[in-house]
């Protein structure tokens, strides 16, 4: 790897933004644009050790008794509600999930609403409920927030800004810096699934879908695999840019190669016909409910078996392993016994569902 600085999502620093540059929607997207304008704009401003990192979730130590896993997060989605979920549960599950990555307990989440002018009440009620369903099942309390209200046609009806704060377990040691040759790499359930019914609930699939988002807190789900094995080296939900981008990030933070097998990949019936259709790869697709772990090859077996107990990870499998080289890579062997190179998202594939 190399020894410059690195941005929140563990990509080398670029050179600064200049004037004539502005923001488009692929900015958004979470894959390579995404990364250039985190390293561009916010991490010469911002950079310090523990955002260097380059983790989803921020490790601190307030004293020495005590590691914190604080993240933050905004949510926009067109439209609010979709089958599956909401808004709503989409933010609580979003922030939960990036604290429990680092393998902490999330405790507590603050919450940041900007309401368009003419937002239904009924709306706006039916979206705070799906927030309070969410924390309880994930067992986090909302204790603080703030309320903005813009003009009409300023807002897509409702934003929502979370962040989040958790206790990480002692004797843990999260990152996705620390792949190391021969893991094993397990994932939690099909992917694509929260994308493909977002785009659904737009009427843009082209046929009728019973897909639905995935969206689910996995702090719980986590804490089972922790117990089952403390040498978990790595944790990541691959949201935005789906899994293909997540695994370029770890695979750059760990300086370390990725290997792939296409014929474990789960990918629901349904998901594969409309990304056959629409000219998608699964693999770019986001998720909002599913993880990856990187766990020593010996500890896997145990950590699978835990999994498969649970309710989000029933459909959990072993997709892959870490290589030694060609390092900062994703290889994908495909079902033909051929190997191809699986790329970060280079601009915007769906935009604005998450």
């Amino acid at each position: 790897m190399t020894d410059e600085p690195t941005n929140i999502e563990g990509a080398v620093c670029a050179p600064p933004l200049t004037h004539n540059e502005q923001i488009v929607m692929g900015h958004g997207a979470g894959g390579r644009m995404s990364h250039q304008l985190i390293q561009k704009a916010f991490l010469p401003a911002f950079q310090n050790p523990a955002l260097n990192v380059g983790n989803d979730a921020a490790l601190v130590m307030p004293d020495s008794r005590q590691r914190l896993s604080i993240s933050t997060d905004a949510h926009v989605v067109s439209p609010l509600f979709f089958p599956g979920g909401d808004i709503g549960r989409l933010a609580v599950c979003g922030t939960v999930n990036d604290v429990a990555m680092l393998g902490a307990k999330p405790l507590y989440l603050t919450a940041g609403f900007i309401l368009e002018e003419g937002l239904p009440m009924s709306t706006l009620q039916r979206v705070i409920e799906s927030m309070r369903e969410a924390a309880e099942e994930a067992g986090v309390q909302i204790v603080a927030g703030d309320t903005k209200v813009v003009q009409k046609g300023k807002a897509d009806g409702l934003y929502i800004t979370t962040a989040g704060v958790g206790v990480v377990r002692e004797g843990i040691n999260v990152s996705g810096a620390n792949a190391r040759a021969g893991d094993a790499v397990i994932l939690s359930g099909t992917i694509g699934d929260h994308g493909i019914a977002v785009l659904g609930a737009r009427g843009e699939l082209g046929f009728e879908s019973s897909i639905q988002s995935d969206i689910a807190p996995l702090n719980h789900l986590i804490e089972a695999m922790l117990d089952a094995s403390p040498n978990i080296h790595v944790l990541r939900d691959p949201t935005r840019g789906g899994l293909a981008t997540t695994l370029n990030e770890i695979a750059a933070q760990s300086n370390a190669g990725i290997l792939l097998d296409e014929r474990t990949l789960p990918v629901h019936p349904e998901v594969g016909a409309a990304c056959e259709m629409l000219g998608f790869d699964p693999l770019y697709i986001a998720n909002e409910g599913k993880l990856v772990c990187f766990v020593p090859h010996e500890d896997a077996g145990k950590v699978l078996s835990v999994m498969k107990k649970t309710r989000y990870g029933e459909g959990a499998v072993i997709i892959g392993e870490v290589i030694a080289g060609p390092r900062e890579r994703v290889l994908l062997k495909t079902a033909i016994g051929s190997t191809r190179v699986v790329d970060m998202l280079a601009g915007e594939m769906l935009p604005r569902i998450c």
